[in-house]
C-alpha cells in the first residue's frame, strides 16, 4: 500500500476532457476560450443541453508507466465529516459514503434518473403513489439481504425525530409555525422486491431526493444505532476498512458485489489542505488522483507525462453568507453595495485562472429553471453611494469565517481586500471545518458570524435543492445552512408552491420569481461558478468527478 502523508497543511451530467499539464495551457486557452456558455433556459423552463467540454485537450500524456500496485489513493483538499450516508450534508463524506453505499435510484450519463437498488419504478398519474421494482440478489457487507423491508426500516430510522438526522429533511415538511408533516403517507412491501410508497401530497423533486438517500443495512442499524457512522455497512462497490478523522478513509474492494466489480484491491481518501502538497503526492506516485486539482498548480505538473488534468462544467456555486440579523448587514442598500464591490471576474480569474463564470443568479447557470439577473457589476462608485445612503459612508467591521485550506483563505482573503475598498475592514477567521460547523449551526440568539466563505453544490441536481436548505426561512440554523438568516415569505412561498407543480411554465415562473426575489435582497455575496478540475496518473481509468464536486471512483482501476 502506498505510503500516507499526514495532512501539511448540470441538470446533466459533465462530460470532461482530458487535458495533459503544459505551460501552454493558460498560454495557449484564453479564458474565452476555455468556457463554453450553457444554452440558456427555453421559455419553458427546461435548461438546454449542458455544456460539455470545458476545454479540448491540448496534450495527452504518453507515458505507458503502469502502478506500483492495486492501491488507489485520491488526494482531496476538505475533510470527511462523517460515514453515516443520512446524517452528513458536504460533499466529500457523500464521495466517501458513495463507495460503500447505495440508493434506489441514480443518475445516468445524460442526466436521466434511472434504476439502481430498483431495476425499475412507475409514478402514477396523480404523482402520490412511487411503485419500485428492486433488484434481487442484492446483499449489504454483513450478509443481509437487500429488500423492501430494508428501505422502509431506513425511512422509519430517518423520519424519527429522535435520531436528529439531516436527511430527516427529505421526507418532513415544516411549516414557518415549525409544525410538522411527513411527506410520505404509506410503505407497503406486497413482497419481499416490491415497494409502494404513497405520498401525502405532490412532491415533485421526489426521485431526485431518493438518488441522495443511501440504504443501510438494518441488521447494522439495529446493532450500532446513531453509532453506524463508525461501522458503515451498505451494498456498495467497497467495503469499510478505516476511517481516521483528519487524515484518512479506506475501503477494501467488494468481492461480491452485485454489479461490476472494482479492480483495485483498497481505496483511500486522503486529507490534504494544501494544494502543492496533493500535487507533490500526485508527482511522486503517493495519490493516484488529486481533487480539486487547483488551476495555480497547472505549471508545477508542465511537462510530466504520467500526469492528465481534466476540466467538467460544474453546479458548484460560490458565495459568502451575510447575516441579515447583525445591524451592519440589515440593510439592502449596504448588501447590495457589497456585491457592487466585488470584481466577479477578477474573482473567477484569481481563483480559478479564468476557468468559471461569474455569477448570475443564486444558482449556477447549468440547473434547471436557472434565470439570468442583471448583473451587480464591479462598480465602487455605485457602493459607495449605498453605502452612503445606507448610513455608513465610513464602512464598519466584520469577520469572515472559512475553511483553513489553502483555497478557501485564498477567496477569503480576495474578498476582504475588495470590501476595503468601501471603507469595510473584514477580518479573516479560517477554522477548522469541523470548527466552522459546530461554530455556525447554534441557535439563533448564540449565532456570533457575520458572514462566511463557502459553496454549494445540488446533489439531487434540483432547484428545490440548490436553495433552500440555504435561503428558505425555515432551514436557519441549526435545522440548516440558511445563515444569511433570510426571511422572505414571498421567496418561501414561490419555493412551496413548486413542490406540488408539474407544469414546466408555472415551475419557470415560480422559480424564476424566487431568483428575482433572492437577488435583489442580496443575502449572500454572489461570487461565481468555478469548473472542476481534476488530475490523475496516466494509469489510472474509470473515475470522474461529478457535477456537485462528488468523486466517482466505483469502476476505479489501475493499470498493472
Amino acid at each position: 500500500m502506498k505510503r500516507r502523508v499526514a495532512a501539511l497543511f448540470l441538470g446533466s451530467m459533465m462530460a470532461v476532457s482530458s487535458i495533459a499539464a503544459t505551460a501552454a495551457y493558460a498560454e495557449e486557452t484564453s479564458e474565452a476560450e476555455s468556457v463554453s456558455e450553457p444554452e440558456s433556459v427555453s421559455d419553458s423552463g427546461e435548461t438546454g443541453t449542458a455544456a460539455t467540454a470545458a476545454a479540448t485537450a491540448i496534450q495527452s500524456a504518453t507515458s505507458t508507466a503502469v502502478s506500483p500496485d492495486n492501491d488507489f489513493v485520491i488526494a482531496i483538499e476538505g475533510s470527511v465529516s462523517g460515514l453515516d450516508p443520512q446524517n452528513i450534508s458536504d460533499t466529500n463524506a457523500i464521495s466517501a459514503c458513495s463507495g460503500m453505499y447505495e440508493t434506489l435510484v441514480t443518475f445516468d450519463g445524460e442526466g436521466n434518473i434511472v434504476g439502481k437498488l430498483a431495476e425499475s419504478y412507475e409514478v402514477s398519474d396523480d404523482n402520490l403513489t412511487y411503485t419500485f421494482h428492486l433488484r434481487q440478489g442484492v446483499k449489504f457487507h454483513d450478509g443481509t439481504d437487500f429488500t423492501a423491508q430494508s428501505v422502509i426500516d431506513n425511512i422509519n430510522r430517518v423520519t424519527d425525530k429522535d435520531n436528529g438526522l439531516s436527511r430527516r429533511r427529505l421526507f418532513i415538511v415544516t411549516d414557518s409555525d415549525g409544525n410538522e408533516t411527513n411527506r410520505i403517507e404509506s410503505m407497503e412491501a406486497p413482497d419481499d422486491y416490491t415497494l409502494v410508497l404513497k405520498l401525502a401530497m405532490p412532491y415533485n423533486v421526489f426521485l431526485n431526493k431518493l438518488t441522495q438517500f443511501c440504504i443501510i443495512s438494518p441488521t447494522a442499524l439495529e446493532k450500532y444505532g446513531n453509532d453506524i457512522m463508525y461501522h458503515p455497512c451498505g451494498t456498495g462497490p467497497y467495503v469499510f476498512s478505516e476511517w481516521k478523522q483528519g487524515d484518512h478513509t479506506t475501503m477494501t474492494a467488494n468481492p461480491d458485489y452485485w454489479g461490476e466489480k472494482p479492480s483495485v484491491d483498497t481505496l483511500t481518501i486522503q486529507e490534504v489542505p494544501e494544494a502543492g502538497s496533493r500535487t507533490a503526492m500526485l508527482q511522486t506516485g503517493e495519490a493516484d488522483m488529486v481533487y480539486p486539482f487547483t488551476s495555480d498548480q497547472l505549471a508545477a505538473v508542465s511537462g510530466d507525462d504520467t500526469i492528465n488534468v481534466s476540466a467538467g462544467y460544474s453546479n458548484i456555486m460560490r458565495y459568502v453568507t451575510l447575516n441579515m440579523n447583525l445591524e451592519q448587514l440589515s440593510k439592502k442598500e449596504v448588501r447590495q453595495a457589497m456585491n457592487y464591490a466585488i470584481d466577479k471576474d477578477a474573482y473567477v480569474q484569481v481563483m480559478y485562472s479564468g476557468y468559471g463564470l461569474p455569477a448570475t443568479s443564486c444558482v449556477p447557470s447549468c440547473i434547471s429553471y436557472y434565470k439570468e439577473e442583471p448583473a451587480y457589476t464591479y462598480d465602487l462608485d455605485k457602493a459607495k453611494e449605498l453605502m452612503a445612503e445606507a448610513g455608513y459612508p465610513d464602512g464598519f467591521d466584520l469577520t469572515l469565517w472559512g475553511d483553513n485550506t489553502t483555497q478557501e483563505i485564498k477567496g477569503m482573503t480576495f474578498v476582504a481586500q475588495q470590501l476595503a475598498q468601501i471603507g469595510i475592514n473584514v477580518e479573516v477567521v479560517p477554522m477548522e471545518p469541523a470548527t466552522v460547523s459546530d461554530s455556525i449551526y447554534v441557535d439563533k440568539e448564540d449565532a456570533k458570524i457575520n458572514m462566511w466563505y463557502v459553496n454549494w453544490s445540488a446533489s439531487d441536481r434540483s432547484f428545490d435543492s440548490s436553495v433552500r436548505a440555504l435561503l428558505h426561512s425555515t432551514m436557519m440554523p441549526p435545522t440548516s445552512a440558511n445563515t444569511a438568516y433570510y426571511d422572505n415569505p414571498a421567496f418561501d412561498k414561490d419555493l412551496d408552491d413548486a413542490l406540488a407543480e408539474t407544469d414546466p411554465t408555472v415551475l419557470a415562473q415560480l422559480y424564476g420569481d424566487a431568483q428575482d426575489q433572492a437577488w435583489e435582497d442580496c443575502p449572500w455575496l454572489f461570487l461565481g461558478n468555478d469548473e472542476i478540475l481534476y488530475a490523475t496518473k496516466n494509469y489510472v481509468s474509470g473515475v470522474s468527478v461529478l457535477p456537485d464536486g462528488q468523486l466517482s471512483f466505483g469502476t476505479a482501476a489501475l493499470a498493472q
